[in-house]
């Protein structure tokens, strides 16, 4: 097959296209024939070299597939062979044949296309588990995402409003602020302009919002916590903006009964992401079948230019997602 490999750290460049055999499924695990894959921003970090894959993981970059069972232990999941599915895997994407456990599959919704479906499984796991699960994003609650013009943002913004919480972001662009507004967002918020702490209190009428996602960390920690309403969560899920967060109000922590908390989702086992999956397939994908979210898919490179893919996401200007197709 011909699979996308990181030859060495560095930038966009460093991906080369190489042939390589098919992988073989261990038990538990199934064959996918890929039509389309997602681009991420661990797939960047891996190509640098500050993103290892897991123990046992394909050193391949990419985290989400869509194509055809074309082999393995389908049956682990209630698949079969021939069935299309879109697939969370822990590496190999970029490939023309990718292994998945089977339950980490899930069917392609009613409605999309293989390439729409490719760019569901990497957001909709990662915002579903820490938004609803540790976030515990619930009733009447409202909802701030910060990144929320990426793949991972456009994806919180949708859900959350699909499931009846007002919804912000900030974004970095006056552009970008009328793309989320018109995927449901109550308010976007320009952060190279506006203060999103005074916004987010005008906004809310001073109340502040219950659950924060942020992916920037570092500075954002001690803003995010002006941003909360009592008893309020923030769930981080990266640091592009530094592993470090000074100056905190611990007295407001705890006067506030605020929560700081994050997770990462590749290391988790299979265990954990199939019941990730159970949940979306319960909870998300009618959503999707009734057209209440929808994959935004900014751009779409073949699988040999997956170095043009990365400098795309690099420049950082996309809303929605990048994928490559096969």
């Amino acid at each position: 097959m011909i699979a996308i490999e990181i030859s060495q750290p560095g930038g966009p460049e460093v991906l080369k296209p190489v042939e390589r055999p098919i992988p073989e499924p261990a038990a538990g695990e199934v064959l996918i024939k890929v039509v389309a894959a997602g681009v991420n921003r661990p797939d960047v970090f891996q190509r640098k070299g500050s993103y290892p894959p897991p123990p046992g993981a394909s050193d391949l970059p990419g985290l989400e597939v869509a194509g055809v069972i074309v082999g393995g232990d389908a049956a682990a999941a209630g698949f079969k062979v021939g069935d299309s599915v879109c697939a969370l895997v822990n590496g190999g994407g970029y490939a023309e044949y990718c292994v998945a456990p089977a339950v980490q599959c899930l069917p392609i919704p009613a409605g999309l296309s293989m390439i729409e479906a490719a760019g569901l499984p990497e957001t909709y796991f990662t915002v579903y588990s820490n938004v609803f699960m540790r976030g515990r994003l619930s009733g009447k609650e409202s909802f701030l995402v910060h990144g929320g013009a990426s793949g991972i943002g456009t994806t919180a913004v949708q859900m959350a409003t699909a499931m009846g919480h007002a919804t912000y972001a900030t974004v970095g662009s006056d552009d970008r602020v009328r793309a989320v507004e018109q995927l449901g967002a109550v308010a976007g918020i320009n952060y190279k302009t506006q203060d999103f702490v005074a916004e987010i209190k005008r906004l809310t009428d001073s109340k502040g919002v219950d659950v924060i996602l942020d992916m920037v960390s570092g500075d954002y920690i001690a803003r995010d916590l002006q941003c909360l309403a009592d008893d309020g969560r923030i769930v981080m899920i990266a640091t592009l903006g530094g592993t470090k967060a000074e100056q905190l109000d611990l007295n407001l922590m705890m006067r506030r009964r605020l929560t700081l908390t994050g997770s990462t989702l590749r290391p988790r086992d299979a265990a954990f992401k199939g019941s990730v999956a159970t949940a979306l397939r319960e909870h998300v994908w009618p959503l999707l079948e009734a057209g209440k979210l929808k994959p935004i898919i900014h751009a779409t490179f073949p699988l040999a230019d997956a170095a043009k893919a990365h400098a795309m996401m690099e420049a950082g200007e996309q809303v929605g997602k990048i994928m490559l197709t096969i």
